[in-house]
Order: C-alpha cells, then structure tokens, then sequence
C-alpha cells in the first residue's frame, strides 16, 4: 500500500521517541511505500483533486540517527491515489491546522482516507472532548465568567487552571486553598472574561503519574505511560521534564478507554490517547497521540504493530469514499 503522512519535517523528528517514525517503520517492514508531506504542502483548485504538492516518497536506511531515511523523489502526489492519509502533524491545533482538516475533508469527499478523520479532529477538541463523558471526569468547569472560576474554586479549594488550546503542559497552574494568585492567574487565561477556560479540581494521585493509555482501532493497549512530576513541578508532561514509566493498565483504566474507545473508533479516529489521573479521566488527545516507543520499549508490547494492523484491517473493512 501507498500511506501518506502528514506531518512535521521529517529533518525535525526525534527518532528515538518519535511515535510517527514507529509507525512509519513498522508499515515499511510490512513492505507499504511511504510518502510524506506537511500540511502547508496541500493544495486544491476548482476541477482538480486535493494534492500534496511537494511529497517526498522516501525509504527507511534502518538508523535511527541521521540520516534516518533517504528521500527517492519529490512529486504532486493525489491524496485520493494513495491507500491511506495519515494526519500526524503535531498541535497546536490553530487556524492552519482547522483550515487542513477542511482540505483533507474535500481529499475524503474525492476518495482518500484518511486517519483520523478531519471532521473528528475537529469534533473532539482535545480538553473539551471529555464533556461527552462525565462519568469519568472529576469536577470540572468550562467557563468564560471569571466569577464562575472563582466560586469554582471556593466550592473545591485546590483547583487546575489550563488553556483550552495548551499542549504539552503549557499554561497550566495549580490554585491551592489559599487562592493565592488566583486574580492573576485568571487575568493571564482568561484575559479579563474573553477567553473561556477550563478549571478541575486538583487530583493528589498526580504524584503517582499523568497517565496516558493509548486506545487503537477501539482496543486499549494493555500498558499505559504514567508520567510522573519530577522535582517541585505539578506537570507530569515529559515534554517538561516528567519521567515516563509504562505500566499495566488498572482495571479502571481500561473501564475507562474501553467505553471510549468503542464510542470515538465508529466516528474515524483510529488512534486516541487518553489522560487518565487516578481514576479521572482529563484529556482525550486526537491530534497526534504519542508514547508508542516508550511503552514498547518498557514493555515489549508492539505497540506500532497493533497500530498498522488497525490501520490495515480499516482499510479492508470500508471501501474508498468518493
């Protein structure tokens, strides 16, 4: 099979943690031809098809260190000619992102399938997409008011704040009882009442690790990624310096991703990632979940396999669209 991905320049990849290298590996064993592009590199015009129009067709050299891949030439590349698109470009997810979906929505219209699906992408914001589910959240409040946060954190006394459109653990701040900074903190989020955001109430197990368990096809992975604070930090993010520790799932951990992940797999997103507190759920990321080598290299458990078997039993269940 011919498999697109969308994604950063590859030049920027860290292969030793990369997620979308594993995957890109893994589809190479199996002999599939890979081609990659970045979102700015799509293209549309009335009477013609969506296309990437500087796509590199490349082949793996089995290094992971550069050069990790040779590049075998540079074409307009159809998205609807290939077997499958993979959406791997990281967040934020901002404007350019929003009006990539849309592009990759049309390329779906002509035919492409693509993974995950732009309108889910778009559907599913990554903090907002857990109000579907509150029966695995902990208190939380989305809110533009900053009154509302503030009798939030009254009513709860130890309180996160975080951006609706943070990543990687940017803009988060922890409110202890006292309140203290909590006027500040709200001025900085929320920009005195124009930017809504998104308050729960803190989760002492953060101690014991972020988690993130990683759902494919609609099945957990058995082990997740806790990802544990280091230090005086209240983020267990790795990529502010958590240590990242795989273990098996809990049972609530799989209660959790298992409903989920029946749910969000029949709208077209393959590939979830889920935070998980204790026994809270607080993020569902869709964008550009990782983890995949972390996990595999602790546990053994394939993960980018389990991924590519997804990825072709899709394929084969649902013809083409278009």
């Amino acid at each position: 099979m011919k498999l697109l991905f969308v994604a950063d320049p590859l030049e920027s990849f860290k292969t030793y943690k990369d997620t979308t290298f594993t995957m890109m590996r893994e589809a190479a064993r199996r002999g599939h031809e890979l081609w990659a592009c970045q979102a700015g590199d799509l293209v549309w015009r009335r009477g013609a098809r969506v296309v990437a129009r500087d796509a590199r067709a490349v082949a793996l050299t089995g290094r992971e260190q550069d050069p990790w891949f040779d590049e075998l030439t540079r074409a307009e590349l159809a998205l609807a000619d290939v077997q499958a698109v993979l959406m791997r470009q990281d967040p934020p997810f901002d404007s350019e992102y929003f009006y990539a979906t849309h592009l990759l929505q049309q390329a779906e219209r002509e035919g492409a399938r693509v993974f995950n699906r732009p309108a889910s992408l778009r559907d599913h914001p990554e903090k907002l997409a857990i109000l579907e589910f509150p029966q695995y959240i902990a208190p939380t409040l989305v809110a533009r008011q900053p009154e509302a946060v503030r009798a939030f954190h009254a009513e709860h006394g130890d309180i996160i704040l975080k951006p609706l459109d943070g990543m990687g653990g940017m803009g988060i701040f922890r409110v202890a009882a006292d309140g203290l900074n909590l006027g500040s903190i709200i001025e900085t989020l929320n920009r005195h009442g124009t930017t809504t955001v998104m308050a729960q109430k803190y989760l002492s197990e953060i101690a014991h690790g972020d988690k993130r368990v990683l759902v494919i096809g609609g099945e957990p992975v058995p082990h997740c990624l806790a990802r544990i604070p280091q230090g005086s930090e209240i983020r267990g993010n790795l990529a502010v310096g958590g240590k990242g520790v795989a273990r098996p799932l809990s049972a609530r951990d799989h209660e959790i991703a298992a409903a989920i992940g029946a749910t969000l797999v029949t709208r077209g997103l393959l590939l979830i990632g889920l935070d998980i507190i204790g026994e809270c759920l607080t993020e569902i990321n869709v964008t550009s979940p990782t983890c995949f080598r972390e996990i595999s290299d602790q546990t053994g458990f394939d993960v980018p396999r389990m991924f590519v078997d997804a990825l072709e039993r899709a394929l084969a269940a649902t013809p083409a669209r278009g």
